[in-house]
């Protein structure tokens, strides 16, 4: 369920933000190319918190 609402929340705002920034240089609104912006972000978010290592660990010398 993660996986839905991550791609759900990331589609609507790169939507968004490729909204706002067409209409600030004067381009049209392109559906396919804030999907494949979406679905990539969406990629990237999941596969960050996989490879980076675990929180960090104190070790006391106790």
């Amino acid at each position: 369920m993660k996986y839905f609402w991550t791609l759900f929340w990331t589609f609507l705002l790169v939507l968004m933000l490729n909204y706002v920034a067409g209409a600030m240089i004067g381009v049209g609104l392109d559906l396919a190319q804030s999907t494949i912006l979406a679905v990539l972000a969406t990629i990237i978010i999941l596969v960050i918190p996989a490879v980076l290592p675990g929180g960090s660990e104190e070790k006391h010398g106790h």
